[in-house]
């Protein structure tokens, strides 16, 4: 419950399920360096709550602060003064929205960067997550769509909409082979996954993004990891579906628990299993068609946002494959 209070807010933040000594420091050592890094707010603690008075946007920053700290004692059981300076220091120095910003901007990223939708195929992407809890976004590579959906799920873990983003691909080779590489398949997979960590490091401040990373917030895994669990409260991205097979992909789909989101991203054209396997990708837009719940994004090469040639090639290939598939067609006749 928060009151207004001379034009600030007051909001208490509980602390259950802690030894409040340990997580608070002697003297309240931990929440002073808390206070210290909010000057313009009133931090203090009483029993196990944490009492705030400040600005609207400065009880959100301590809130979230305050869940990390919590999550960080719960993962490694101690809370020292300088481990707290040092999140405190990250989390105040994430830029605050500009209220004055188009309906355009999904977020403020790292380093100034703003996350701006581009293309009104992106919008629909936007739009479809917000009315449903899965959506496929289908389209060719430079479309953006990974970004994307990447963005979304970065504004909806700081929107708090969520608790954790998953992000999870096929272990399918482009032609090559992850054989040779060293480590476990995790390991093995995430060069693949580069686009994934490129994103996050445009959107996330790189200390939060460790931290993220340390504590599960953010998990990037490979989806033969995804088998056997439940995910909820979370935001899901599945990439390179095109890649998976049918029973992959009923796999993945049967994980979302309650409260999650899911967006699956592949591209029809660039399937790279054996040619006798179905791809789930494709399947599963014609298996789910027409159910309420389930969005289906198209994007085209309009959207291709990289180098102007890359338009003009992927529509080389689009007319090649026509062309030979007539010519497959025709010979079929005869």
């Amino acid at each position: 419950m928060q009151d207004k209070i001379n034009h600030l807010t007051e909001s208490v933040f509980s602390l259950e399920d802690l030894p409040l000594l340990d997580f608070l420091g002697i003297e309240n050592q931990n929440i002073k360096e808390v206070a210290l890094a909010f000057p313009k707010s009133k931090i203090v603690s009483r029993g196990n709550e944490i009492r705030i008075q400040g600005s609207e946007h400065d009880i959100q920053k301590v809130h979230e602060l305050l869940s990390m700290l919590v999550s960080h004692f719960h993962k490694f059981g101690n809370l020292t003064k300088d481990q707290v300076k040092l999140i405190a220091e990250v989390e105040k120095n994430t830029q605050a929205p500009d209220e004055s910003e188009d309906d355009d901007v999904l977020l403020h990223g790292n380093k100034g960067i703003v996350i701006k939708i581009k293309t009104p195929n992106q919008r629909k992407m936007v739009d479809a997550i917000r009315q449903n809890d899965l959506v496929f976004a289908l389209g060719p590579a430079g479309t953006g769509k990974t970004y994307t959906a990447v963005a979304i799920a970065v504004r909806a873990l700081k929107e708090k909409q969520v608790k954790k983003i998953v992000f999870t691909r096929p272990a399918v080779e482009a032609g090559e082979n992850l054989g040779f590489l060293p480590g476990d398949l995790k390991e093995k997979l995430d060069p693949y996954l580069r686009p994934i960590y490129d994103a996050l490091d445009d959107m996330i401040p790189a200390e939060k993004l460790k931290y993220y990373k340390e504590n599960n917030i953010i998990e990037i895994a490979p989806l033969a990891y995804m088998r056997g669990r439940t995910l909820n409260n979370a935001f899901i991205i599945l990439d390179e579906a095109q890649n998976t097979t049918p029973l992959q992909l009923k796999m993945f789909l049967t994980r979302m628990g309650p409260n999650s989101k899911v967006i699956i991203t592949g591209d029809k054209s660039q399937v790279d299993l054996p040619k006798k396997q179905k791809s789930g990708l494709i399947h599963a837009v014609q298996v789910l068609k027409g159910i309420k719940g389930i969005g289906f994004v198209e994007l085209d090469t309009q959207d291709v946002l990289r180098h102007g040639l890359v338009k003009l090639i992927i529509t080389a290939y689009e007319n090649e494959e026509l062309i030979a598939k007539t010519y497959r067609n025709i010979e079929g006749e005869n």
